[in-house]
């Protein structure tokens, strides 16, 4: 009997021998037990073999901010094969069987994942759509410009748990504006406060919170650990606000903490103002990370399902060989109020793979980055200049939550 790729009908216990090789992660039970509390089992695809479970893949129900929209996005997460399984096209038949219930039962026109190895996932047709930057700073190079009210902005501590509603409306409100950000629901929100996979708390203190306030009104929070390690340092996990001035004063506090050399943030949004706040501007060390990595399941419901920055009437000749469905052209009109994308006779005015459409969707620059490295081919000339300029969102992507 060969490979079989189907629904998984056991429970955690029965996923947990292939995680724990799949991924050598040596995880304890605490992260277990998040991971386990957020799971979506309905929505777990599993290849056995003699009723083995070797490979798996699932997906998160996300409502996930895209320029101009909220649109519900699949969040691939715990994809993996056991070492004995490798090389024998398992992962691909689970990809593929991912995606194509996606599309057939229009649960959710894109998928989106954060990729443990970035060269796997671009030839089941997933773009780079987000980056951010991992930052450290020292003590000494903590110096901000000056930011008008930031010094009226009081900073209190609050119990991670007492706090996690008002925070969690914090976070959300920031989310209705960045694309790449996910609405926090009672799992999402309860987990992020908890050991989970995708956090260190090796060497740390419990998580720390404090909230930023102006005339009694709560407007920013962070969240945090003290380290030691080779250097005592702050280990900042996010940081939300609701406006530059309270935003800047949680990073004041966040830099400038006693018996600490550094400050370090590992998913800090490439457009943060901090960044061109700080008065040294070597000081951040700044390292670019990749985040989302996105795929268009449905290229028609998908491009149609966000808004663009200005007028935009193209034809897209795109290619997948991976989903043949969205092979072809498609003819989008939009604009910021909205949009429509359906396939036509058209010959194409840009031609490009639904990798690429995946690395631009979420707004991130630029369609004319990938025509100049010969990756989207300009048909009708000025297609790619006004492409580009209506793809582009008012923020740049971030992922905030690792999943």
């Amino acid at each position: 009997m060969g490979i079989e790729i189907g629904r998984f009908e056991g429970g955690w216990a029965e996923l947990l021998p292939l995680v724990n090789l799949a991924f050598a992660a040596p995880w304890n039970e605490a992260q277990l037990e998040a991971e386990r509390k957020i799971w979506e089992p309905a929505r777990s695809i599993v290849a056995t073999e003699e009723k083995e479970v070797v490979g798996h893949t699932c997906a998160f129900s996300f409502d996930l901010t895209v320029p101009g929209a909220r649109l519900p996005v699949a969040g691939v997460s715990m994809v993996g094969v056991l070492p004995t399984h490798r090389r024998r096209g398992v992962l691909r038949d689970l990809m593929r069987r991912q995606l194509t219930e996606l599309y057939e039962t229009g649960a959710e026109p894109v998928a989106a994942l954060t990729a443990s190895e970035p060269v796997i996932y671009g030839r089941f047709g997933y773009g780079l759509g987000s980056d951010h930057q991992e930052v450290t700073v020292p003590k000494v190079a903590r110096a901000l410009r000056p930011v008008d009210d930031a010094d009226d902005i009081r900073i209190s501590y609050a119990d991670p748990v007492e706090s996690l509603d008002v925070c969690t409306e914090i976070h959300n409100t920031e989310a209705l504006e960045r694309p790449g950000m996910f609405q926090f629901d009672d799992r999402w929100k309860t987990h992020v406060i908890g050991e989970t996979v995708v956090t260190d708390s090796r060497n740390g203190s419990p998580l720390r919170c404090v909230l930023a306030s102006r005339d009694g009104e709560t407007t920013g929070y962070a969240h945090y650990r003290t380290k030691r390690a080779d250097k005592r340092f702050v280990d900042v996990i996010r940081v939300h606000a609701k406006d530059l001035a309270s935003h800047v004063a949680l990073w004041q506090f966040l830099l400038d903490q006693d018996l600490l050399s550094q400050t370090y943030c590992e998913q800090l949004p490439s457009d943060d103002p901090l960044l061109s706040l700080l008065v040294d501007p070597r000081a951040p060390n700044a390292t670019t990370r990749d985040g989302h990595w996105v795929r268009l399941a449905d290229v028609g419901r998908a491009l149609a399902g966000r808004t663009y920055a200005s007028d935009l009437d193209v034809v897209l000749e795109v290619e997948d060989d991976f989903l043949p469905w969205n092979a072809g052209a498609w003819h989008l009109t939009g604009g910021p109020s909205g949009a429509t994308c359906v396939k036509t006779d058209r010959p194409g005015d840009l031609r490009l793979g639904v990798r690429e459409l995946g690395s631009v969707y979420l707004g991130r620059p630029s369609l004319a980055l990938l025509g100049a490295a010969g990756l989207v081919e300009e048909r009708t000339p000025g297609a790619l200049r006004a492409s580009s300029a209506a793809f582009l969102g008012n923020r740049l992507p971030w992922l905030d939550t690792g999943f």
